[in-house]
C-alpha cells in the first residue's frame, strides 16, 4: 500500500491520499486527476483563489504603489539639489531605476522559482516567495540614506529582492491554481486569482488617499513640492513608509495556507515519484521534526516500482530539449512567451504615460501639496475603476464560454487599433480631452479583456506536468523584458527633442511615435496568438498530448513510445474504464 503524503488544509484537499490504497499507480493517477477534473465548483474553490489571490493582490500592490510613492521621495530627499527648479522633485534616472529594479529581480524570480518548482516541488517553494516579499517590503518602509548610500541604492536593493519574490508567485500560484481546479472553471478560477492585481491597485491608490487625508493639515502649509518643508517634509516622510509598509499586511495573512497545501498531486505522481519519502515527512512534520528519515530499501524498492511501472516520461535536461525541439511544443512556448513580450512593452509603455491623463480629467495637481496628492490618488482610482478592474472580471466571465484564445485574439486587435488611433491622431485628440481619456481607458480595459488575462491563464494549462512551471516562468519573464524595454527605452524616448524646463505635453513630443510603435507590438502580438492552443474544457493531460484518441495525442511524450506495452486501443478502453468507475461511484 502507498503512503501518504504531507499537507492538506481547507483551502487545498489532498486528493493524493483518497486513493493511496491502490497498488497500481497508474490507475491511482487516473482516478485521482479524474476526481479533481470533475469535481463541482465550491466554497474549496474560493477559498484556494482567495490564497494564491493574495500574492497577486500584494504583487500589484507593491508595483502599483512606488507610482504614488516616487513623488513623495523627491520630497523628502531632493529638497537640498543644486538647482531651485528642480527642488523637491526625484531625479527622472532615480525614478527609472527604482521602477526597473523591480522588473529586473521579477526576471530572476520567474525563471528561478519556475525550475525550482518542476525540480523540488511546488509546495516547497509556495510560501518562499511571499515571506521574501514580505521581508522585503518592511525593509523598503525603514529605509533611509547616510553619508555612505542615496536612499536610490537603498530602495533599489529591496525591490531588487522584492521582485524576486514577485517574479517568484507567477508561476507557482499560477500552476498550483491550475493543477487544483475543476476543469470546467479552471479558467475562472485562474482569472479570479490575477483579477486581484486590479484589486491590490485599487487599494495602493486607496491607502495613499487615506494616508493623504490623515495627514492634511500638514500637507497644506506647503503650496508644492520645493516648499515642502519642516512638518510638511515630516508627514511625506511617514506618508510614503505606511503606503508601502501596508503591501506586507495581507501577505501575512495569506502565509500559514500558502506553508501548509499539500504538493499537487500532478507533481506527486508526475515528477516526484517517492511516496516513501513523502509519508516520513508527514510523521515527522507532526512531531515537530524538520525532515523523515524512511527505511532506504524500503524508498529505493518504491522508486524502482514506479520507474518501472508509472508511464509518464522522467523530468530531465535531455527530454527537455527532446520536448521543446519539436515544433509542435516548441511553437506554444514561443507563442506564449512571444504574447506575454509583446503584451507588456504596451502594458508597462502606457502606464508611465498615466500624468498625461490625469492632467486631461485635471486631477495631476492642485493649489497646495494636499490637494496634489489628493488629486493624484483620486485620479488613480478612476482610472483603475473605469477600465482595469471591469476588465480583469470580464475575462472571469466569459474565458471558460467563449475560450482564452478568442479572448488573447480579441485583445490584441482592439489595442492595435486603439494605438492607431492615440499615434496618428494625438495632435487632435489633444484638443479633446475627453477622446484621449475614452481610448486610454478602452485600453485598459481591452489589455485586461484580453492579453493581460490570457497570457497568464494559458502557460499554466497547455505544458506537461514536469515542465509546467518552467516553461510558465519562461514565459512571465518574458513579459517583463518587454516591461523593461518600455521602462528604459520608450519612457526616454517620449521626451526626445523636449525643451529643458518643458511642462505637458511639451514635455513629451515624441509621444505619438512611441504609440504608433506600441500599434505594431499589437499587431504582433495577433500572430503570436495563433501559435497557442485553445485550452478551454480540456483536461491538463489532454493538453500535454498524453490522452490518446485526442487531436494533440503525442505516445513519446505521455510515454507511450514505441516500446509501450499497450496500444492506443487498449489506453484509450482503460481511460474509458476509469470513468465508468468514478461515475457508478
Amino acid at each position: 500500500m502507498a503512503q501518504k503524503t504531507a499537507g492538506g488544509n481547507a483551502a487545498f484537499h489532498n486528493f493524493h491520499n483518497d486513493y493511496a490504497h491502490i497498488a497500481d499507480p497508474n490507475e491511482r493517477r487516473r482516478l485521482a486527476l479524474a476526481e479533481i477534473d470533475k469535481a463541482p465548483f465550491g466554497w474549496y474553490h474560493v477559498r484556494a483563489i482567495v490564497v494564491a489571490g493574495i500574492g497577486f493582490f500584494t504583487d500589484a500592490y507593491d508595483i502599483f504603489a512606488i507610482n504614488l510613492v516616487t513623488a513623495m521621495l523627491g520630497i523628502v530627499y531632493w529638497q537640498d539639489t543644486k538647482d531651485p527648479k528642480k527642488a523637491g522633485a526625484i531625479p527622472e534616472h532615480s525614478e527609472t531605476a527604482i521602477k526597473v529594479a523591480t522588473s529586473g529581480g521579477t526576471v530572476i524570480g520567474q525563471v528561478a522559482f519556475g525550475a525550482a518548482a518542476d525540480i523540488v516541488g511546488r509546495k516547497r517553494m509556495y510560501g518562499l516567495e511571499l515571506i521574501l516579499i514580505i521581508f522585503a517590503t518592511l525593509a523598503q518602509a525603514l529605509s533611509s540614506d547616510s553619508p555612505g548610500i542615496s536612499i536610490v541604492g537603498v530602495i533599489i536593493f529591496w525591490r531588487v529582492l522584492m521582485g524576486i519574490g514577485i517574479g517568484g508567485d507567477y508561476p507557482l500560484s499560477s500552476i498550483i491554481t491550475s493543477e487544483f481546479a475543476t476543469t470546467k472553471w479552471r479558467g475562472a478560477m485562474m482569472g479570479s486569482v490575477f483579477a486581484m492585481q486590479g484589486i491590490g491597485q485599487f487599494a495602493a491608490a486607496m491607502i495613499a488617499l487615506i494616508v493623504t487625508s490623515g495627514f492634511k493639515k500638514s500637507l497644506l502649509s506647503a503650496k508644492d513640492a520645493a516648499s515642502c518643508d519642516g512638518v510638511c517634509q515630516i508627514a511625506v516622510d511617514k506618508m510614503w513608509r505606511v503606503i508601502i509598509g501596508f503591501g506586507a499586511v495581507p501577505g501575512c495573512i495569506a502565509l500559514y495556507y500558502r506553508l501548509t497545501i499539500p504538493e499537487t498531486p500532478r507533481y506527486t505522481f508526475d515528477v516526484a515519484r517517492d511516496v516513501e519519502k513523502a509519508g516520513e515527512d508527514a510523521k515527522a512534520y507532526i512531531q515537530g521534526k524538520s525532515e523523515g528519515h524512511p527505511d532506504e530499501i524500503r524508498r529505493v524498492a518504491a522508486i524502482q516500482d514506479s520507474i518501472t511501472r508509472l508511464e509518464i516520461p522522467k523530468a530531465s535536461w535531455s527530454d527537455f530539449l527532446r520536448h521543446y525541439s519539436q515544433w509542435k511544443h516548441g511553437k506554444i512556448l514561443l507563442g506564449t512567451a512571444g504574447s506575454w513580450f509583446t503584451l507588456d512593452v504596451a502594458f508597462y509603455g502606457l502606464g508611465l504615460n498615466n500624468s498625461i491623463i490625469l492632467t486631461a480629467i485635471n486631477f495631476a495637481k492642485g493649489d497646495t501639496m494636499y490637494k496634489t496628492f489628493y488629486n493624484t490618488a483620486v485620479g488613480n482610482l478612476i482610472i483603475v475603476c473605469a477600465g482595469s478592474i471591469p476588465g480583469y472580471w470580464v475575462t472571469v466571465a466569459l474565458v471558460d464560454t467563449w475560450g482564452r484564445k478568442p479572448i488573447q485574439m480579441m485583445g490584441f486587435i482592439m489595442l492595435t487599433i486603439i494605438f492607431i488611433c492615440i499615434g496618428f491622431a494625438y495632435n487632435k485628440l489633444l484638443q479633446h480631452n475627453g477622446a484621449l481619456l475614452t481610448l486610454f481607458v478602452l485600453a485598459q480595459f481591452f489589455f485586461n479583456f484580453g492579453p493581460n488575462a490570457t497570457t497568464f491563464i494559458v502557460p499554466g494549462e497547455c505544458f506537461p506536468t514536469r515542465y509546467r512551471s518552467t516553461s510558465h516562468g519562461l514565459s512571465a519573464a518574458s513579459g517583463k523584458v518587454g516591461a523593461i524595454i518600455a521602462q528604459t527605452i520608450f519612457g526616454p524616448l517620449r521626451t526626445r527633442g523636449a525643451k529643458p524646463g518643458a511642462t505637458g505635453t511639451a514635455a513629451s513630443p515624441w509621444l505619438n511615435h512611441v504609440m504608433q510603435i506600441f500599434a505594431l507590438f499589437m499587431f504582433l502580438g495577433i500572430f503570436t496568438t495563433l501559435l497557442i492552443p485553445e485550452t478551454k474544457r480540456k483536461t491538463l493531460e489532454e493538453l500535454a498530448g498524453e490522452v490518446p484518441g485526442t487531436s494533440n495525442y503525442d505516445p513519446v511524450s505521455s510515454g507511450h513510445g514505441t516500446g509501450y506495452r499497450n496500444d492506443s486501443k487498449s489506453a484509450s478502453g482503460s481511460a474509458d474504464g476509469t470513468a465508468d468507475h468514478i461515475e457508478k461511484a
